[in-house]
């Protein structure tokens, strides 16, 4: 995997310059253009025709493309990139300032389109990662617009972000969702979660307000088939864990060093009753956890889980609550989507949980739920996904061979979405092709016509040597159409696309208009 750290840091430079580009390129014929803070920018127009026609040159610009259009510009060159952070590069206090709320995806995917430079965007934000999946058919505008978007959204000076992201192009972006899909870029080596979660990436893309396109959302769809075929035919899964069950692994790991208190007479807690709690009680019940509380906003989600789980004893509790139910346990993970801190030092002191008897506090969710300063708090132990990395050590080593029979399977499956990718530069090919063919064929029934003006044939007789002249243009094309279409390798497909062009002269336009080039 070539991580093209170069191509990040002319990103970065270009969205400083991007601006200036954007209205040199838009000022009109004679318009004055004055330098502010080092961006040029148009003086006030000559005329208010000419500045009303500025202002619609921009919002066209800038207005947002329809599916349509991104199906089109399918054709037409794109390549796929892919940018973000993860937490194998970012701490989470970088991949905090990222992270979208799943029901936001598409809202940021319109947001990173709306510039023009990017043709299709899809945004995948997780509890251990942010990227962008685009296609563009100017990689270096669209970076630069992307890592703008990146720059706004976060607040974070770009010298900081720049040590975090990473950015891949071509194959090696196809080779990341691949990975991804396949849990081989997880924090958990074959975790079943992130699967779900690129297709819920994939589902979105193809949405009525979704960008994805028809290369983004054909990659994402080839990324979810691979990584159902990766757990299917290894064994990459089998004893698995999410991120909840290293948490739960980590707890029970630390429990007696922590607490002094063997993990199962520990009593147990979790504020949020989402996805990460159902899983997270779900690991809890598999090691014979028979009693939990969960604190939530309301009841609904938690009588949910009450009843997915007969076997366990819910206790389920209401936010107003929240400090005596940390007041009577010894473990309490927190897994909520709240943008704040739900526990901090200040709370903790101010409802006279400082200093103690031994609690340990696991936080699951980015943006995290619980304060850097709780560790200021006497007898208090905090965790956050960042430490959960060297709870799943062991199981990164133990899925070794795994690991290597899943990146031939999706090898595979990059090949295949690599050699679609490819098959759609034959496209302009079979146009001109087809184009110029007809152009022959219309001169020559033009010339016939003309000679067969006093040979006194029918409407319909003229239309039967009309046919005659398309059903033979077109079984002549069919087979070198059919070659192109069907030659496999991405060195084969160029290879023939040369020849045909060499064939045809389908560069030579005057070929085209019954005259030869000199």
């Amino acid at each position: 995997m070539k991580f093209q750290a170069s191509m990040v840091s002319v990103a970065f430079a270009m969205a400083s310059v991007e601006t200036s580009f954007a209205f040199t390129s838009l000022a009109a014929p004679g318009t004055r253009l004055q330098r502010v803070n080092g961006i040029l920018s148009p003086l006030a127009a000559p005329s208010t025709a000419l500045s009303v026609a500025s202002s619609d040159i921009v919002e066209e610009v800038r207005r947002r493309k329809t599916r349509q259009e991104r199906l089109e510009a399918a054709t037409k060159g794109l390549q796929v990139h892919c940018v973000g952070l993860s937490i194998h590069h970012a701490d989470v206090t970088v991949r905090e300032k990222l992270a979208v709320a799943e029901s936001e995806w598409n809202a940021a995917s319109n947001d990173i389109c709306d510039s023009g430079d990017v043709a299709e965007a899809a945004v995948l934000s997780t509890c251990n990662r942010f990227e962008i999946y685009y296609a563009a058919s100017d990689p270096r505008a669209a970076m630069a617009s992307v890592t703008k978007y990146l720059a706004k959204r976060s607040g974070l000076p770009v010298s900081t972000l720049r040590k975090n992201l990473f950015m891949l192009s071509g194959d090696d972006a196809v080779w990341h969702i691949m990975r991804v899909a396949g849990g081989l870029d997880s924090l958990i080596v074959g975790e079943g979660q992130i699967l779900s979660q690129v297709r819920q990436c994939h589902l979105h893309s193809i949405e009525e307000d979704g960008c994805g396109g028809k290369v983004l959302s054909r990659m994402l769809n080839n990324a979810v088939a691979a990584g159902k075929r990766v757990r299917s035919e290894t064994g990459i899964s089998k004893g698995s864990v999410s991120v909840s069950s290293a948490a739960v692994e980590l707890s029970e790991m630390l429990s007696v060093q922590d607490l002094n208190l063997p993990f199962s007479e520990a009593r147990l807690a979790v504020v949020g009753a989402g996805t990460m709690t159902r899983l997270l009680v779900t690991h809890l019940a598999s090691r014979g956890l028979e009693k939990i509380t969960i604190v939530n906003r309301s009841m609904q989600r938690p009588q949910e889980l009450a009843e997915q789980f007969p076997d366990v004893e819910i206790d389920i509790k209401l936010m107003d609550d929240l400090w005596d139910v940390v007041a009577r346990s010894d473990i309490v993970y927190t897994a909520t989507s709240s943008v704040d801190y739900v526990i901090d030092e200040k709370k903790l002191e101010e409802n006279g949980l400082a200093g103690g008897r031994p609690l340990m506090l696991v936080d699951i969710s980015v943006p995290r739920n619980i304060g850097d300063d709780c560790k200021n708090v006497p007898n208090t132990k905090v965790y956050n996904v960042d430490d959960l990395k060297a709870v799943v050590a062991k199981n990164t080593a133990m899925r070794q061979k795994e690991m290597v029979e899943a990146e031939n399977l999706l090898k595979e499956e990059a090949a295949q979405f690599i050699a679609w990718r490819e098959s759609l530069s034959a496209i302009p090919t079979i146009n001109q092709l087809q184009e110029r063919a007809n152009t022959f064929r219309e001169q020559e029934l033009a010339k016939a016509t003309r000679k067969l003006a006093n040979a006194n044939l029918t409407d319909k007789e003229m239309e039967a040597v009309e046919k005659l002249s398309r059903r033979i243009v077109n079984k002549l094309l069919h087979g070198p159409m059919a070659h192109l279409r069907k030659t496999e390798s991405i060195e084969g497909k160029q290879q023939t696309l040369k020849e045909l062009n060499a064939m045809f002269r389908l560069e030579d336009e005057e070929v085209g208009r019954g005259r030869r080039r000199r």
